[in-house]
């Protein structure tokens, strides 16, 4: 019984895409051919994504644990763990001054409804092309330099393998913190593993918690930036998570 209540919920997600994509998704993909009007759709975006977190039934706690503060007029680089697909929703909702680029897997755009303002709002990266990972960097300097914050989830993606705390970390965010001198806002979610898997059979709706970790700023050495990040990061889940 458990098992068709979640697949009707996810059925539900389908439906709450679709219908807000209808609604929101036209003013996004039109507004965000333009370089100076992604600022107006990605007011849009937010509100789609605060369409699909809240009506799915999550809602979240902001718990601090850094007195530093996100300065509005400065361009980040976007990280936390990555778990869910709902980590996309609560990173736009987190984010109200800083429109959000994700550097994301190009695969992603073949999701059903999801995928029509996904392709519009990220850079997308083929990870079986040299070519296509090499570019990143210059696609995301140039949103970056449009205003734009960018967000990569450096896991690289969600480990199949379920009881890993933490995956190894990509040195993207890292190496683009470093070469363009823009300070690193992490972030750690704790709950979406559970409450929203890839795993369609599973999950349930509830209250997240995210911890801010605070702001890393650049260093000469992308490494070392990533291995503070990774720490912290894991450091909160342990502490942390139930």
């Amino acid at each position: 019984m458990t098992k068709i209540l979640n697949y009707l919920w996810r059925f539900w997600l389908l439906l709450l895409a679709f219908f807000l994509t209808i609604i929101l998704g036209i003013p996004v993909y039109i507004l965000s051919f333009s370089k100076k009007h992604y600022k107006y759709a990605y007011k849009f975006v937010r509100i789609w994504c605060f369409g699909m977190f809240y009506g799915m039934g999550f809602r979240y706690d902001l718990i601090k644990l850094s007195d530093q503060k996100i300065d509005k007029n400065k361009q980040y680089v976007f990280i936390s763990n990555h778990t869910s697909i709902m980590d996309i929703m609560l990173t736009c909702i987190l984010l109200p001054d800083h429109p959000v680029c994700f550097v994301g897997k190009k695969e992603l755009v073949k999701i059903p409804i999801f995928g029509t303002i996904y392709k519009r709002i990220c850079v997308m990266v083929d990870r079986t092309s040299a070519r296509s990972r090499a570019d990143v960097y210059r696609r995301c300097a140039e949103k970056m330099e449009e205003g734009n914050t960018i967000a990569i989830f450096p896991e690289g993606g969600v480990p199949d393998d379920t009881s890993i705390i933490l995956d190894e970390f990509k040195d993207g965010a890292f190496i683009l913190s470093s070469k363009h001198n823009s300070p690193i806002a992490a972030y750690t979610f704790i709950g979406l593993k559970k409450m929203f898997p890839f795993d369609n059979s599973k999950g349930y709706p509830g209250r997240v918690r995210v911890y801010f970790n605070g702001v890393i700023n650049p260093t000469p050495s992308p490494k070392d930036s990533k291995s503070e990040a990774f720490e912290e990061i894991k450091k909160t889940l342990l502490k942390h998570s139930v």
